[in-house]
Formats: C-alpha cells, sequence, structure tokens
C-alpha cells in the first residue's frame, strides 16, 4: 500500500472527488482528517472508512479557526501530519455582465485563499515529516469558459499559489506541492446539477465526443489514484507541477459557438 502510515487532511471530503480521495488514501493504508460542510454525508463516510481510519471536522474552510483545527486534529487523534488536499471549492456561474465584487471575493476567499491558509498552518509538521501538499484546481484555470469567470480566475490563482510554493517550500522545507487540473468530472453533484437543468437522468451516457473522445468524462475514483500517486513517496521529488486531467489538448481547441458546458 503505497500511502501506508500516513496522516492526510483532505476538505472538501464529504461528497464528490473530495470522499474518492478520501476512501482511495485509506485503502492505501492513510488515515485520514476529513473536512465538509455536510453534517450526515461525513458521518456517514467515516461509518464507511472506519472510526480507526478517519476522523471528521465539519465546518467552513474559510473560517479563520479552521486550518489550525485541521492540524491539530490530525496530530491528536494519529500523532502527526503528512499531506494535505485541498479540494473544498465553490462553483458557480459568472461572467463579466454579472460578477459583483462581493462573488468574486467569495470565489477567492474559498478557492485560493482558504487553500494557502491550510498550506501555511501546516508547514511545520509537513516539514518535520517531508510531507506534501495536493491542490485540486480545474483545467478551467488555463483562461476558462465565458460563464466561469471568477471560478476560472480562482483557479488560475491557485494554480500559481502551487507553482510558487512547489519551488520555494521544497527548497526551504523540504514539502513537495503540486497540482491537479481535472476536467469534466461524474460527480453526484453534477449529475444532479445537469438534471436540474432540464437534462435526461441520464445525460452522461450520451455526452458529444468533442467533450469526451473516450465516450465518457472522468470518474472520481480516477482523480483520486492520481491523487494518490501524488501523495506517495512512489512520486519521487516531484513538486511545483500541475497536472491536466484531460482527453483533449487545451491549447488551438476550438469551441463551437453553440455549445457551452459547465466543469
Amino acid at each position: 500500500m503505497m500511502l501506508s502510515g500516513k496522516v492526510i487532511i483532505i476538505t472538501g471530503a464529504c461528497t464528490g472527488i473530495g470522499k474518492a480521495v478520501a476512501i482511495k488514501c485509506v485503502q492505501e493504508g492513510a488515515k485520514v482528517v476529513i473536512n465538509g460542510l455536510e453534517d450526515d454525508l461525513g458521518v456517514e463516510l467515516i461509518g464507511f472508512l472506519g472510526n480507526e481510519n478517519a476522523e471528521l471536522v465539519i465546518g467552513d474552510i474559510t473560517e479563520s479557526h479552521l486550518p489550525n483545527l485541521l492540524v491539530e486534529t490530525a496530530k491528536k487523534t494519529f500523532g502527526k501530519l503528512d499531506a494535505v488536499v485541498n479540494n473544498a471549492a465553490f462553483i458557480a456561474t459568472s461572467d463579466i455582465d454579472n460578477t459583483e465584487i462581493a462573488f468574486f471575493e467569495k470565489m477567492f476567499k474559498v478557492n485560493t485563499i482558504a487553500p494557502f491558509a491550510l498550506i501555511q498552518a501546516s508547514t511545520k509538521e509537513l516539514s518535520n515529516n517531508g510531507g506534501c501538499v495536493v491542490n485540486i484546481g480545474s483545467i478551467n484555470a488555463w483562461g476558462g469558459e465565458p460563464h466561469l469567470l471568477a471560478y476560472s480566475v480562482s483557479k488560475g490563482a491557485l494554480m500559481t499559489l502551487t507553482r510558487n510554493l512547489g519551488d520555494s517550500l521544497f527548497r526551504q522545507k523540504g514539502i513537495r506541492v503540486n497540482q491537479i487540473n481535472p476536467g469534466w468530472v461524474l460527480t453526484d453533484k453534477e449529475k444532479r446539477n445537469k438534471k436540474e437543468q432540464g437534462m435526461k437522468d441520464n445525460w452522461f451516457e450520451d455526452i458529444s465526443d468533442f467533450f469526451a473522445p473516450a465516450g465518457r468524462i472522468f470518474k472520481p475514483e480516477e482523480i483520486a489514484n492520481m491523487a494518490a500517486f501524488l501523495l506517495s513517496d512512489q512520486c519521487g521529488p516531484v513538486s511545483s507541477q500541475v497536472f491536466d486531467m484531460e482527453q483533449f489538448p487545451l491549447i488551438g481547441r476550438n469551441m463551437p459557438k453553440d455549445i457551452i458546458i459547465t466543469k
């Protein structure tokens, strides 16, 4: 098991990609501290993972006390901290005409500042243990879609944070920092969102090959597999890198004018 003995904090871990990462980490021998907003789903996940393998901290990651609470919980419950996965995110549509400053600030607070705060709070413990950070971004970080303005910019800022800290923290403290930029992922929330937008229940079974040359979009478990590798010692001294998990080239791909999607 490639994460045997490691203790990992995972934010946004009650659902979606974060939940898949938590499950994969435990399967690979790690102990996890999971954070999220959905108390009932968090308790259910703890029951699945086992109390001996996981601890739950419910709370908004933007609250100033949460980063230190997560670090102290890891130390108190499992004796140390080896890694952090910044997965919690705020995803909402906006464009140049309807993006208010308060909305923009909230997007940055959740998607960029909160990950920074958790890394900052974790630095001492991670340095002691030769630890690492994996940030979950989005392929929208490279520019994004017109109706995902604020979200795309916040993920672009996270990508720069990853590049910067991945170099400086590795050189100064031996802490690796990397990022995964997922493309379109079939989470339970994505299924519900598309259904609420009027699409049929099985919309994901009939996706244009323009968006999914493989005939399907990514599973959360596939993102989790990449995260587990980056968290492991098998990754070696890789740091300050961004891994795009997408099915097609991002540069030079022309979007049809009549198609708009949300990743």
